[in-house]
């Protein structure tokens, strides 16, 4: 199989025997992007995972590619250029995975409210400029209060002044991993998940060359020989570091925490991904997002000091979001009871690096009197008193200063930063999803410089921004219409036009490999046909090797099909059991795993307390 629980074994060997271009730690998506390039380029590329690929951070966001239209209040140019850009580049590479979803933002009238109608609109315009979707089908626009209400019924009328509508992408984060993931063991690469680093080698000139891990598969410890190592860990990097006795390690990392909850839609309802303001005058806004049909709302921003591998939903959580989405929907009276499922993550924030990463960008809010000449000039502008280049000339001359705080985790940067300690070892650490692929173009580029600086060995780095990932062939400007194509022809193998078209959407150009286990496997009792072929699928050319890795990251089954998920986990971890032969033991624990995380999406230890 092509990435599976046999190839994880020749990887194996690989990495025991071999030496390494460069070892990947950490299977977020930095390292799944790193992996990527390095294996396309030609490097002898490994990466290893203590946990699922994605499991730590980059499978617990708010599963979208953000354009980070706030940022234009401070009008952050740089960055929110930056970031629609790169966001074009990532849908380009993924096509089947960020789609368009435009985004509501209802304005109220309020203290300290982020946007007036009159800033939104001229945030709204820019933005799209920088998009490039000016004059396009998903141009910006604007909506009345009497507008807004009709559609979206269920939200607060009081203060409401109207909203406005722009271009956002809803993302399947751990998906977009796993693609990653699999395109760089199709180019060569060796990526193995369960297998925890313990230590960092050094060479005899105490230059890092490797790391030592442990199976946590069989419990087997071994060392794995590289020329370069990569820290792409995420809240971890700091942890990863202090495992090098080489280096004295200052800690960089300030992780906060966020949340999400998910009701069903019938009892918080929203035709749009919608955005506002939290109404508490605490610099935060929230995200009330539909999907499949469900409602997820989030999320919370708050520092967090506990253990990285198991972040919890708190009552203080819970309270917080359901008490700003109460207040913006009133009639939807959310209790905890009505939470279906939720999930809590980690965000790598960097809390030294004011803002600035190593792509060269920066993110500083500007004086009260910078924002009030540029929101003059552009109103002159559009009036036509001014010429463009004096709108030109009021941008470039914003004064900034530090938009970070030390005692408001909100205000910390998703910037990112790229350091080598004396002893060469490379940590890529911070960031936000949607640079992900510039952040590990950065970390790939600087690990060919020492390749060829240090051991004579020459590669040309592959163009990122046009090598598609795994499932990823598809016509970024047919999208629908070759999905649509792929669902077809799933019908007219035997599939019913819903399953059809929830396995081309989650498959991509890989649809057709999904589609040809029906000559090769039976619908297993207890599960649909299309569910069928998405576990045989994930367990063959996926690397799920757990329950929980099938239900929760290669599809989306307990966050939001909750209403189907208690029946069919019985059919799943007897048919894993069977396909990995699992002693009775490993059945036991891998169901008491799942449970065990099923639990806290559940929320019953706080649901449990309130009964």
């Amino acid at each position: 199989m092509v990435f599976s629980i046999e190839s994880r074994k020749q990887d194996i060997e690989v990495l025991k025997n071999e030496t390494l271009d460069v070892l990947i730690i950490g299977g977020g998506i930095t390292g799944a992007g790193a992996a990527l390039q390095a294996s396309a380029s030609g490097l002898k590329t490994g990466l290893v995972e203590m946990q699922d690929f994605s499991e730590g951070t980059s499978s617990r966001s708010t599963k979208l590619v953000h354009g980070g239209l706030r940022y234009l209040k401070n009008f952050d140019v740089e960055v929110v250029a930056d970031t629609v850009q790169e966001r074009a580049v990532v849908q380009g590479i993924a096509p089947h995975i960020p789609k368009a979803d435009p985004m509501i933002l209802p304005i109220y009238d309020e203290p300290n409210a982020t946007f007036s109608m009159f800033s939104l609109k001229i945030a709204m315009d820019l933005y799209d400029q920088l998009a490039n979707v000016t004059g396009t089908k998903y141009a910006n626009y604007t909506l009345t209060k009497e507008e807004v209400l009709g559609r979206e019924p269920q939200l607060n009328s009081e203060g409401l002044l109207g909203a406005g509508v722009y271009l956002d992408y809803r993302n399947n984060d751990a998906r977009l991993v796993i693609e990653n993931i699999k395109r760089a063991a199709e180019d060569g690469g060796h990526m193995v998940s369960r297998m925890k680093v313990v230590k960092i080698m050094h060479d005899e000139d105490g230059k890092a060359s490797g790391a030592e891990v442990e199976d946590l598969l069989t419990g087997e410890i071994f060392s794995i020989k590289a020329r370069t190592v990569m820290n792409t860990t995420g809240p971890w990097s700091d942890t990863i570091r202090q495992m090098d006795d080489k280096i004295d390690v200052t800690p960089q990392m300030r992780p906060t925490k966020g949340v999400h909850l998910v009701v069903d839609n019938k009892t918080l309802f929203v035709p749009q991904p919608t955005y506002f303001d939290t109404g508490k005058e605490d610099g935060r806004m929230v995200f009330v997002i539909p999907r499949e049909d469900k409602t997820y709302f989030g999320t919370t921003d708050t520092d967090y000091n506990g253990d990285l591998s198991n972040p919890t939903v708190e009552q203080e959580d819970v309270d917080y979001l359901l008490e700003i989405v109460n207040s913006r929907y009133p009639s939807a009276n959310i209790t905890i009871n009505d939470i279906e499922s939720s999930w809590a993550g980690l965000r790598p924030l960097i809390a030294t690096n004011s803002g600035s990463d190593y792509n060269g960008l920066s993110n500083q809010t500007i004086t009260d009197e910078s924002i009030d000449a540029v929101l003059s000039t552009v109103e002159q502008y559009q009036q036509g008193d001014v010429e463009r280049y004096e709108v030109a000339d009021v941008l470039k001359n914003i004064k900034k200063t530090n938009s970070e705080t030390e005692t408001n985790p909100s205000t910390l940067s998703r910037g990112s930063s790229l350091e080598i300690d004396e002893d060469g070892m490379i940590t890529v650490a911070g960031g936000k999803i949607t640079d992900y692929r510039k952040m590990a173009l950065g970390a790939v580029k600087k690990v060919i410089e020492i390749l060829d600086r240090d051991y004579n060995k020459s590669y040309k780095l592959i163009d990122s921004a046009t090598y598609s990932v795994s499932g990823g062939k598809i016509d970024p400007k047919k999208v629908d219409e070759e999905t649509e194509a792929l669902a077809q022809s799933g019908v007219e193998k035997g599939l019913s036009e819903f399953e059809a078209s929830y396995l081309a959407n989650l498959y991509g150009s890989n649809t057709p490999k999904v589609y040809a286990l029906l000559d090769e496997v039976d619908q297993i009792d207890g599960l649909t046909l299309a569910d069928t072929l998405s576990l045989h699928y994930a367990m063959r050319e996926e690397m799920a090797l757990r329950p929980s890795d099938f239900l929760i990251r290669r599809t989306n089954h307990m966050l939001f099909m909750r209403d189907t998920l208690d029946s069919i986990i019985e059919p799943v971890i007897s048919e894993m059991a069977r396909y990995h032969d699992w002693s009775d033991q490993d059945r036991i624990n891998y169901t008491n795993e799942l449970e065990k995380a099923i639990a806290e999406s559940d929320l019953k230890r706080l649901k449990g307390a309130v009964n």
